[in-house]
């Protein structure tokens, strides 16, 4: 079974991914968790959500808006945001809509060119999974992210922004 870098609380960890990525032009194992591209989803999404056996997941491509499972979101269990390039920081976006408009809590999951150096920033808007690129490891991932002791913006994670600690 596959691995990824799951973040719990403060603290990242290997974690075994249940989730198959299913490929468009592949079939659709008959069992199993498994995640595909929006465009399936569009196309045979009730199919695969109708299934008592199976958690659903959607791929969002950095050129895909999110607002188009605003509607599916309480019943999709993982949306992976795609990073074509670790400096196309469009799935940031995503994942802060994600969080903060829509609520959703489910997993989302930071695939492609991800890397470690990323990962408070992904953190703070609101990934808690993620398949680096780089090999890192998961302590590496937990100090990473926690790099910077002061934040200057408000963002998804709910952090106590500088000048909100001075006044305190």
């Amino acid at each position: 079974m596959p691995r990824l870098i799951e973040l719990v609380g403060a603290e990242a960890r290997w974690a075994d991914d249940a989730f198959v990525h299913v490929a468009d032009e592949d079939v659709t194992p008959e069992t199993g968790d498994v995640i595909v591209s929006l465009a399936r989803f569009q196309a045979e999404g009730e199919d695969l959500l109708a299934s008592n056996s199976r958690r659903v997941g959607v791929r969002i491509e950095s050129d895909q808006e999110v607002e188009v499972l605003a509607y599916d979101l309480p019943r999709i269990a993982v949306v992976a945001l795609a990073f074509p390039k670790y400096r196309d920081g469009r799935a940031y976006t995503s994942a802060r809509l994600l969080r903060e408009r829509f609520k959703y809590e489910g997993q989302i999951r930071a695939v492609g060119d991800v890397l470690q150096e990323q990962a408070g920033f992904m953190v703070r808007c609101g990934f808690d999974a993620f398949e680096p690129a780089d090999g890192a490891t998961p302590e590496a991932w937990t100090k990473a992210a926690s790099r910077f002791r002061h934040v200057y913006q408000r963002a998804a994670d709910d952090r106590q922004v500088a000048f909100e600690e001075r006044g305190n």
